[in-house]
């Protein structure tokens, strides 16, 4: 009697992952596919289903070495649901077996943005910046595509939490100073906040201080550990000629680095804008205990000194 032949999509599916178990990756992946012909013939808009059905072809591609069709699976199932973790981390394994380190980087901080206890994405990012240190050098991640920001409903840290707290993640400055410092960043948190920052500074390049200001802020969110972050932001702060907001940066990255040379010298100049020359110019003095020979600190000094006289 011959064998009975799956008939619904749900039965080629198990029929498929039954396959895959007993490592027959090709025969899985042609009952993929005719689940996906199955479910496009129906005219089914259940995005999900075929999502898994792209993601799991995408994995036998993967296991028989064939790294550009389970990309091209894995961005189709992610295109149908967006930040989907499997179809993530299977197109970046093959982003790195075809030496396209940038891009698997990219996938792997994706992931750990979703949940930073992923093990094989932790390891994965581990991997890929010794790589793209080793390639490009100090500057490896201006080589970097730009990261996506996983909507804060993606993120599995906030399942547990209720739904007031995913409101309002970046938007108050005090709020993302207060729950910053009440938990210690993950690798994850602080991959991503290293990424918004370096887009923060990729506005400012182009003039753009308030969007810069979102970016830095948000990157602030995720980790409120490096001081530069807080002085670029005063950088912006003092170019919209906010002078108490540029203070308050320049004051929060003292705390951390207290030789950051930029924060002495925009403090300063928020000082001088504000009329508070004293402490102007008791910051272009402790400016100058470290860079005796800082040129614009100088001029600023005079100018300061014939404020006071």
């Amino acid at each position: 009697m011959a064998p009975i032949l799956p008939e619904s999509v749900e039965e080629l599916r198990a029929t498929g992952n039954q396959s895959f178990r007993n490592g027959q990756f090709a025969e899985a992946a042609t009952l993929y596919s005719r689940a996906l012909r199955m479910l496009q013939e129906q005219g089914s808009s259940d995005p999900e289903k075929e999502s898994v059905l792209y993601s799991n072809r995408a994995a036998c591609h993967l296991k028989d070495g064939n790294c550009t069709d389970c990309i091209k699976d894995c961005t189709s199932a992610l295109a149908l649901v967006p930040f989907s973790m499997k179809p993530l981390l299977r197109r970046a394994s093959a982003y790195e077996a075809l030496e396209k380190y940038p891009l698997a980087y990219v996938d792997y901080v994706t992931v750990l943005q979703i949940d930073d206890s992923v093990t094989s994405a932790l390891e994965g990012s581990s991997r890929m910046t010794r790589t793209l240190m080793d390639s490009f050098g100090p500057e490896w991640r201006l080589k970097l595509p730009s990261i996506p920001l996983v909507p804060v409903s993606s993120q599995k840290r906030w399942e547990c939490l209720p739904l007031e707290n995913h409101k309002e993640t970046s938007k108050s400055k005090s709020k993302e100073t207060t729950t910053a410092k009440s938990r210690v960043p993950s690798a994850g948190d602080v991959e991503r906040a290293r990424a918004l920052k370096e887009e923060g500074n990729e506005l400012v390049k182009k003039g753009n201080h308030k969007q810069a200001i979102e970016k830095y802020s948000e990157s602030l969110w995720f980790s409120n550990l490096e001081s530069a972050t807080y002085s670029n932001r005063a950088l912006c702060h003092l170019q919209l000629k906010q002078f108490q907001e540029a203070v308050k940066d320049c004051t929060e990255a003292l705390r951390l680095d207290g030789k950051n040379v930029k924060a002495f010298y925009r403090r300063a100049q928020a000082y001088k804008a504000l009329k508070d020359f004293r402490s102007s110019f008791a910051d272009i003095d402790s400016l100058l205990e470290i860079e005796p020979r800082n040129g614009p600190a100088r001029k600023l000094r005079q100018e300061v000194n014939r404020s006071l006289n």
